[in-house]
């Protein structure tokens, strides 16, 4: 069975090999670094850093963004169900009322989100 994986372990250990003797080549051969004050702040478009930094963001961004990827991977997961509804359906009802329960449960927690205003972004 070993005799089986050997060529896969033999690549594993080339890939790590070159890995490591390039790694160590770059820190033998390669040139030093020097530091210094002006090399050391970050660099701002050509600007000085100066001031503040970002500006903070409301919540509101992130929780309609979580919302959104949420919702956006439960539609996902509905659209290999519906390519293969006809054959599906073949074993019973029971897919139908499976995916209509996931919907409900998708317009519940539409509907929630909705009255407690988290796509309100006057509030």
């Amino acid at each position: 069975m070993l005799n089986d994986y050997f060529p896969v372990i033999l690549q594993a250990l080339a890939a790590l090999g070159f890995a490591g003797a390039a790694l160590g080549l770059s820190v033998l051969l390669g040139k030093k670094g020097s530091h210094n004050d002006t090399k050391e702040t970050p660099y701002e478009c050509g600007m000085l850093p100066i001031g503040k930094g970002a500006p903070r963001f409301s919540v509101k961004f992130y929780l309609v963004a979580m919302l959104f990827v949420i919702f956006d991977i439960e539609v996902v997961f509905m659209y290999p169900w519906a390519m293969s509804f006809k054959d599906l359906v073949t074993e019973g009802s029971m897919v139908l009322w499976s995916m209509a329960g996931f919907a409900g449960l998708l317009t519940i927690a539409y509907v929630y989100a909705l009255k407690k205003g988290a796509l309100n972004w006057k509030g």
